[in-house]
């Protein structure tokens, strides 16, 4: 697999009508610098609204992948976005004058050819790929879906298909190596439907642009004469539908014998770009579509932010350790005396840190709560769970060095037991729930596996610039720091 990033060499251009939408659209594939990514650009609207291709910004899975912004959107990207993985292209803009790229002959290929004919240049910047080290897992039980990514050095998919429906019955295929397969093995790979559902899809308003050209019809069920020309006439076809003997509409042609499973697994390849990395991995999926994708690719996505913020604040790996101290302090702006947490041991991006307090003799509240008898105030047990709770909740954002934490209320606090000198604190944070820029935790504090404090907070996320007031009443503050120097806190 290639080391550096790379782009497009020159703009390149196709101009055609969307499948879904039947619109014309203009669509221009142009070189963008290092680190840039994947960015979808309406011309057509006012200001050229940029789109980047991550799950983030998917907002419809029906019989294709919609990306959006605002207002703006886009159809079926999954396509386009299958031939940049193919290629292995880091970074490009991928302009369009509608709503939706060119369906072309429904498959890959000729986004292939496009950058092909565009070149691929690389670039001084290394790939930032996302190794799986773990295994990762998604299941859908009612439709019967499963896809898993196992660790490994290089990137492969496999994927197998079985709709219930004997006339494609079950299906399977492999990509074991991206540059020696993908272009002639899978792109040419084009989309399909079964005969029983064109009829339906094109009431729902879908496949507007759809035809033999651009879509492989499996035949699944008998229609007479006047059927034919009826459902012909609804999708505006001008030549006559034949049943056939082979298993496809007007007897087209396959590209493979498997050619729907390659096709879908090509789909996947697409949809899987939305992660924002390139990956090492192996992907295996079963009756993989667009909602299971996303859905997949939204796990694999957080494991990709949660490796990068881990990157990014622990400079030296330590075993059984996310985040020492030193990177605490890179995080948070408390400082001694304040700074209650000693070590992060498990982070989930947006749903659970695990912190330790190691509580000595030595820290300074002992000397007067209480001499003869030192036991840890109980409100410091909770500023210990707070602290953690400011990891958890500034990590998963957007330029956290631009946002404080506002704590508005803490309840149901209980204490179960004194904290004395030599316990370890154990502080389990969890996100009970997100809802724009508010925020509910739970805390528990543990020593031995016994629980010694608990209690469910309530926060705000807000700009530095703005008022205090916005986050109404509130009992302390954080600050996600960028450097280590001059932290600061209101």
């Amino acid at each position: 697999m290639l080391v550096q990033q790379h782009t497009i060499k020159t703009p390149v251009t196709m101009t055609g009508v969307g499948l879904h939408t039947g619109v014309q659209t203009t669509m221009t594939f142009k070189p963008a610098p290092e680190n840039y990514g994947i960015r979808f650009r309406r011309v057509d609207v006012g200001g050229t609204p940029e789109i980047p291709a991550d799950v983030d910004h998917v907002i419809g899975v029906e019989r294709g992948t919609t990306i959006g912004i605002g207002d703006v959107r886009i159809h079926t990207v999954e396509h386009v976005l299958a031939a940049i993985v193919g290629l292995q292209v880091d970074n490009v803009i991928i302009e369009l004058d509608n709503i939706e790229p060119p369906i072309a002959d429904g498959s890959s290929k000729p986004f292939v050819d496009m950058i092909l004919e565009s070149g691929v240049q690389e670039q001084e910047a290394p790939k930032d790929y996302l190794i799986i080290d773990q295994t990762i897992r998604y299941q859908n039980e009612e439709k019967g879906v499963e896809i898993v990514a196992l660790p490994t050095d290089d990137f492969r998919v496999t994927v197998l298909i079985d709709y219930h429906n004997p006339a494609l019955g079950s299906q399977h295929t492999g990509l074991f190596n991206l540059e020696k397969e993908f272009i002639t093995e899978f792109a040419p790979s084009r989309t399909f439907c079964f005969l029983h559902e064109v009829e339906m899809l094109r009431d729902k308003g879908l496949i507007r642009g759809g035809n033999l050209d651009n879509a492989i019809v499996i035949v699944d069920r008998d229609l007479s004469e006047g059927e034919l020309k009826k459902l012909a006439h609804k999708l505006g076809i001008d030549h006559a539908l034949i049943l056939g003997t082979t298993g496809v509409l007007n007897e087209k042609r396959l590209h493979f014998k498997n050619e729907p499973a390659r096709h879908k697994l090509v789909d996947l390849i697409g949809d899987l770009a939305l992660i924002g990395a390139p990956l090492k991995a192996q992907i295996l999926a079963a009756r993989p579509g667009h909602a299971s994708n996303i859905e997949f690719a939204r796990k694999v996505r957080k494991l990709y932010q949660q490796k990068k913020l881990v990157k990014k604040y622990m400079h030296v790996k330590k075993e059984g350790v996310i985040f020492d101290v030193n990177a605490i302090a890179r995080i948070l702006p408390h400082r001694y005396p304040f700074l209650l947490v000693d070590k992060i041991i498990d982070f989930q991006l947006d749903e659970r840190v695990v912190g330790v307090k190691n509580v000595t003799f030595n820290e300074p509240f002992f000397q007067g709560h209480f001499p003869d008898q030192p036991v840890m105030p109980g409100v410091l047990i909770v500023e210990a769970m707070a602290q953690v709770g400011g990891i958890l909740m500034l990590n998963g954002l957007e330029n956290p060095g631009n946002k404080l934490v506002y704590f508005m209320s803490i309840n149901n606090v209980k204490f179960r037991r004194p904290v004395v000198p030599g316990d370890q604190l154990v502080l389990d944070v969890q996100m009970v729930s997100r809802r724009s820029k508010f925020i509910q935790i739970r805390g528990q504090a543990f020593v031995d596996g016994n629980l010694v404090a608990e209690g469910d907070f309530s926060a705000a996320i807000v700009d530095r610039e703005d008022n205090q007031a916005k986050a109404g009443n509130h009992t302390d503050s954080y600050q996600l720091s960028t450097t280590s120097k001059n932290p600061s806190s209101k």
